[in-house]
């Protein structure tokens, strides 16, 4: 039997119909803190709830690693918290579908010359796609995680929002949440601080109380993206020139995949003026470097646009904000939707280090919180002779 000790929620219903005793609730948990912490809450709310946790990749070699997620010690710490709530768990084998959709993506993406954000990939596949296909065979009414974003109801349904927490925020990471998805997501921790979050988890005696937060991405130990691709696609080590941009080779690199758009640190060249990667060349496998000062876009394309605001920007275009990697704040721009279904942003100052494979994500800049969709960023952003003819009618769907 459970001795889970029960604690008010700080949160309120889900907005569901019905009695909470009458109304399953799935809720992902990873093995951290914060899915063990929403799994609880909305257990004493008193939902019929359910966990499930994802074994998503080489769960042997990864029981002792510290700081991932969905391997090894996460899913023992996600079903010992379970049992200490007493809620049934569920531990579902996706490894074969993570690496075809998410591992194999990224290391496509780098041999691309790409700077792939697989969190956003794993969420717009396996997660809310097919654990949230699970939560409706399972015969739930929701599905449940902890990321820190806020679902708000508006004139025309579900809308997403950044967290109250602008540190813990992952908006960014769920742009390509379809209105489908968000209809059924529920996200009971948007409104609260992760230091509440620990907090709650200590008072219930959760045994996750204090562990630590993910810091790499989960398939990539210490953060080492080059071995990882090495070990899948043995030919991405090929050798090239680092060039600068006025057209002088300055160095030999070992593999385009060592470095990314921005990059400073480690590019082999000493001496000089301090260098940066301003683009990968994938086809000749050339790394092209520049002073900081070239680094500066006014311009992105995204591609695989998904759109979440009410109304779709026109042939004029829509003031907006967008964030052009996690870590940065978001800028102001114009929004225009154009004839191939992606878009194109002019930002009103330019921004630094807009690299391919990253995403682009558009907030309303009249409402700052409001997450109205994105894309992927396309690369040569800049180059007038690339950029396609924007279209007299809105294209979004």
């Amino acid at each position: 039997m459970s001795d889970f000790q029960p604690l008010t929620p700080p949160i309120l219903p889900l907005g569901l119909p019905g009695a909470p005793r009458d109304t399953r609730i799935v809720v992902a948990m990873s093995g951290g803190v914060d899915s063990s912490v929403a799994a609880a809450l909305v257990h004493q709310l008193g939902y019929d709830t359910v966990g499930v946790t994802l074994q998503l990749y080489d769960h042997g070699a990864a029981v002792s690693r510290k700081g991932a997620c969905c391997a090894g010690q996460d899913i023992h710490d996600a079903r010992f918290v379970a049992e200490k709530i007493g809620i049934p768990h569920y531990v579902l084998d996706y490894e074969s579908r993570f690496r075809n959709s998410v591992i194999d993506e990224f290391a496509s993406s780098y041999l691309a010359g790409e700077t792939p954000v697989p969190c956003i990939t794993c969420n717009q596949t396996v997660k809310f796609t097919d654990l949230l296909q699970v939560a409706r065979e399972l015969g739930a009414q929701a599905l449940v995680t902890g990321h820190y974003v806020r679902r708000i109801m508006g004139r025309q349904g579900a809308e997403l929002h950044s967290a109250a927490d602008p540190a813990r925020d992952q908006s960014y990471f769920l742009f390509a949440t379809t209105r489908a998805q968000l209809d059924f997501l529920r996200f009971p921790l948007g409104d609260l601080q992760k230091d509440e979050t620990r907090a709650i988890a200590g008072r219930l005696g959760l045994p996750v109380a204090d562990k630590p937060d993910s810091q790499d991405i989960c398939f990539v130990p210490q953060g080492r993206y080059a071995d990882v691709i090495t070990k899948l696609r043995p030919e991405a080590a090929v050798p090239g020139d680092i060039v600068h941009l006025d057209g002088r080779v300055l160095a030999r690199h070992q593999g385009i995949i060592h470095y990314t758009v921005g990059q400073r640190r480690g590019l082999g060249v000493s001496g000089g003026e301090p260098l940066f990667v301003l683009r990968l060349e994938a086809a000749s496998q050339r790394v092209i470097v520049g002073p900081r000062e070239a680094l500066l876009k006014s311009r992105l394309r995204l591609r695989g646009m998904n759109w979440l605001g009410d109304d779709a920007p026109s042939g004029q275009g829509r003031e907006v904000l967008v964030k052009v990697r996690s870590t940065r704040p978001p800028v102001a721009g114009i929004l225009m939707s154009d004839a191939t279904g992606g878009a194109q942003i002019k930002l009103h100052e330019p921004e630094e280090a807009i690299a391919p494979g990253q995403a682009g994500v558009v907030y309303d800049a009249e409402n700052a919180s409001r997450v109205l969709g994105g894309g992927w960023i396309m690369r040569d952003a800049q180059t007038p002779a690339q950029t396609p003819a924007m279209a007299e009618a809105p294209v979004f769907q």
